[in-house]
């Protein structure tokens, strides 16, 4: 079957809905820095590859894959191509509106709605997706075979682009927008509001 190509998925919400990184007020967190040796004639060839992560903390978060024979242009490389795979993710008070899994090769990532208070309850390269993000509660594991950085990444962009909105749901399910947006909020720690 093959691997899911992230790349082509985010391409794909980048086209639907374009967002302009020039007028978002972006931050970056570098994830990794991997240092690669060749072996020539004339003795070690080094060259470095980052993966780095952009977000505005208002719900948009992109990641982003550099390679130089340098440090410094290889973060450069990644912030740049980050900037060009920045997606939209619906957020509900400051957590994901639902529990969804997102997979990468051999990583496997949940991540679930928490109350008010709970923080970023996530480790390794999820985190600072997640902070970029915007999000201040979440309960986050990585259920996969791997811990391998880019992995973890990409599957918690999956798991991002699986993402439904109130709107989105109510839609499909054919329910009032509000009876949707209540059911999320119990989950977010708000007041819920009473069905009828």
């Amino acid at each position: 079957m093959g691997v899911k190509n992230i790349e082509r998925l985010i391409e794909q919400r980048v086209k639907e809905n374009p967002i302009n990184s020039d007028i978002l007020n972006l931050e970056e967190k570098v994830v990794e820095i991997r240092r690669t040796t060749r072996v020539m004639e004339g003795g070690r060839r080094f060259s470095f590859s980052t993966l780095a992560i952009v977000g505005d903390r208002n719900g948009h978060v992109g990641f982003g894959h550099g390679k130089a024979r340098e440090v410094p242009p290889s973060i450069a490389k990644a912030i740049v191509d980050a900037k060009k795979r920045i997606i939209k993710v619906p957020l509900i008070e400051g957590t994901v509106p639902h529990d969804v899994y997102g997979e990468y090769d051999s990583a496997v990532v949940l991540l679930k709605p928490a109350r008010r208070g709970t923080g970023v309850v996530a480790g390794g390269p999820m985190r600072p997706v997640l902070e970029l993000l915007g999000v201040t509660d979440v309960l986050a594991k990585i259920v996969g075979r791997t811990t391998n950085p880019n992995a973890v990444v990409r599957a918690t962009f999956d798991a991002l682009l699986k993402l439904k909105s109130p709107e989105e749901v109510a839609k499909v399910r054919g329910l009032e927008e509000e009876k949707i947006k209540s059911v999320y909020r119990i989950y977010a720690g708000g007041v819920p509001v009473r069905w009828k």
